[in-house]
């Protein structure tokens, strides 16, 4: 098994975290991990990307320049990586705020209306961990427990408190992807 993931949108969607999150529960089944981030100067607003994968088997590079599943969470980064998704792949992406929506017809495009299902949820912080959902449903790489046993890892103590919320919200995307 090797999944090669690319998650993008703005800096202040969580990016960076959901990657960081996948990654720990990757680890957390013994599977070899990496965790590549790449954002610009602003920390909020800017664009930010992660590149993860995870093997069953060593990963020779970390370094990418196609993948078999891309999470977007904005039009930039459709743009930018709908042409980069391997044929057969998965590409899942949140409509609001798409002007265009993908066109690829050798691919599985996946939308979820994690914009939507935070609103009403009530639950501003929870949008990305909707849209990790989707992709762990349609990529079940790591069950929903070592997700949470990784926001454990990535959340700071302070935080813990808020991690039901955020299991909640996972499992919302989950049920969000119409298969």
């Amino acid at each position: 098994m090797k999944d090669e993931i690319i998650i993008a949108g703005f800096g202040g969607q969580g990016v960076l975290s959901m990657g960081k999150i996948l990654a720990y529960a990757a680890l957390e089944n013994d599977l070899e991990v990496t965790w590549m981030p790449s954002y610009g100067p602003e920390q909020r607003g800017g664009t930010a990307n992660v590149t993860v994968i995870l093997s069953d088997e060593e990963i020779s590079s970390p370094v990418l320049d196609t993948y078999d599943t891309a999470v977007i969470l904005n039009q930039q980064s459709l743009d930018k990586f709908e042409s980069k998704v391997k044929p057969g792949g998965v590409l899942i992406y949140d409509p609001y705020g798409i002007h265009h929506a993908p066109t690829r017809t050798d691919i599985t495009i996946v939308p979820v209306d994690a914009m939507e299902a935070t609103i009403e949820m009530g639950q501003a912080k929870s949008y990305n961990m909707i849209l990790l959902g989707a992709l762990l449903k349609m990529r079940p790489d790591v069950p929903v427990e070592a997700v949470v046993r990784g926001l454990k890892k990535a959340l700071p103590e302070r935080h813990h408190h808020l991690i039901p919320a955020n299991e909640a919200a996972i499992r919302k995307g989950m049920d969000l992807v119409k298969q």
